[in-house]
């Protein structure tokens, strides 16, 4: 099967070469035809008024080998010639050549308001020249005044910030919360769920692509709730019972604590099926449970319809943890509690050297105030519906794409060699990740089986951008 797959991705490359000199034509197909008809030219990327600066550094075969010889063998990279991305400003990237690219993962959901900003690079700019460091031993106004508009965004009694630097060491400090508040050790988490790579953080984990042979302590991994290939559909109360039945059966009766993702992200941009937290909440909790809420991918109004991915699903978790979108780029996460939980950190010292420095944090409030100033999430949900519906119409056309599925601009689309079957489509989905790059997209790859395109962009992502991309979509599976 290996040997099959690999034939067809070096056949299917080798047909692409032809039509690689061809790239940079013009389309001439509008966007209401492209609805409904194929695309049988290459799409042309939407007119940007920006000039990036010419490029004097190393190039990309010099940087690949200094990268090969000095960072960790396990850092990988998309495409058999991976590019040297050197200028990013809003939702594009340029390469060495100046040439551009529309980037639909935003650096791996990591891109909220933008490449480079202007405002939130005025704030990180204008706090550096005066303070770019100082821990929470010395006040500061700035990690005050961020933590301060985080919490205004909360519901509920989720009111004091931890602030940190990563969604990985957001989720662990979570978890040591749950346990050292319940007195409970035994942490249920979902399968195919991605919570981060330290030890603990992997334990969280549940997807083997990810997880060393380490100790994963007391967590256990109950049922996914994917409405898709989950064994219930998207029936939540029987995804709730195997919650119930794992408590009844693999724990002592009592929990520490639950955590999922309402978007699952390197799953494959999975949405929990509509009612399963609600019902899984009162289970917990009712076990001595905490419920946490994986926010690292889904907050900050990128699904359009909620700022949180949590309140799609009508609940109020007891800890909600942040990252990514949080600092547009900059290395923030957060977590957010209410003040009982918070309070059994007290009883020891708790500190964090770099978290919520004066620089990252006047960076975070100024990604606060923009997605607010801009009405980012509003856009989301009117950019992403639109994507989402053209998609779906791709999907009609071409029995490769088994599911379309997300909110916003939170969006994946699983390619299947087999409807019926849903045989992952793992070879087809390299060769057109490859394709798409000469085509100027760049999207993500995710699921078990990386058959998965995450379509996540920066949140000023147009319409404009989201025909383009579909247009490509279609044109590089026809030329499978």
């Amino acid at each position: 099967m290996a040997f099959r797959r690999t034939t067809l991705v070096k056949r299917c490359l080798k047909n692409f070469v032809g039509d690689r000199f061809s790239l940079f034509k013009f389309s001439t197909i509008s966007s209401a035809s492209a609805a409904s008809s194929p695309v049988t030219e290459p799409p042309t990327l939407p007119p940007f008024r920006y000039e990036p600066r010419p490029y004097k550094g190393p190039l990309g075969d010099e940087v690949l080998l200094k990268r090969k010889k000095f960072l960790g063998p396990s850092i990988f990279h998309y495409y058999q010639k991976p590019l040297n991305i050197v200028e990013g400003k809003m939702q594009y990237l340029f390469d060495e050549s100046g040439r551009r690219y529309l980037d639909a993962i935003a650096g791996v959901v990591t891109i909220s308001c933008g490449h480079c900003h202007p405002e939130v690079l005025k704030a990180v700019i204008e706090q550096s020249k005066l303070l770019q460091h100082a821990t929470t031993i010395y006040l500061h106004h700035a990690i005050a005044d961020f933590a301060e508009a985080l919490a205004s965004k909360m519901p509920g009694n989720l009111k004091v910030v931890y602030v940190v630097n990563s969604g990985t060491e957001a989720n662990e400090l979570a978890m040591m919360m749950a346990r050292l508040y319940t007195g409970n050790l035994g942490m249920i988490a979902l399968r195919n769920a991605y919570h981060g790579g330290t030890p603990a953080a992997l334990g969280l984990t549940g997807l083997n692509t990810w997880k060393y042979p380490l100790p994963q302590g007391e967590i256990h991994h109950v049922t996914n709730p994917d409405p898709y290939r989950g064994v219930f559909g998207s029936d939540a109360h029987r995804y709730a019972k195997d919650v119930q039945d794992h408590i009844d059966y693999g724990t002592c009766g009592k929990v520490a604590g639950f955590i999922a993702e309402t978007f699952q992200g390197a799953g494959g941009a999975v949405e929990l099926a509509p009612g399963y937290l609600k019902l899984v909440y009162e289970i917990v909790r009712k076990a001595g449970g905490v419920c946490i809420a994986d926010e690292v991918q889904s907050g900050f109004g990128r699904t359009g319809s909620h700022y949180w991915g949590f309140e799609t699903q009508g609940v109020v978790p007891d800890i909600v943890t942040m990252a990514k979108g949080i600092g547009n780029g900059l290395p923030l996460a957060a977590v957010v509690t209410t003040p009982e939980i918070a309070s059994v950190l007290s009883s020891k010292i708790q500190s964090n050297t770099f978290g919520g420095n004066p620089a990252c944090s006047a960076g975070g409030l100024a990604v606060l105030r923009v997605i607010d100033k801009e009405k980012r999430q509003q856009h989301s949900a009117e950019v992403g519906s639109h994507l989402i519906g053209r998609l779906r119409a791709l999907q009609e056309r071409h029995d490769i794409i088994g599911d379309v599925r997300g909110r916003g601009l939170m969006v994946g689309v699983e390619l299947v060699a087999d409807r019926k079957e849903k045989t992952p489509a793992t070879a087809e989905t390299a060769v057109l990740l490859e394709r798409l790059k000469e085509l100027g997209v760049l999207v993500g790859k995710g699921g078990l089986y990386a058959n998965v395109f995450r379509i996540k962009p920066p949140m000023c992502f147009t319409k404009d951008d989201a025909d383009f991309l579909v247009d490509a979509v279609d044109y590089a599976i026809s030329k499978l």
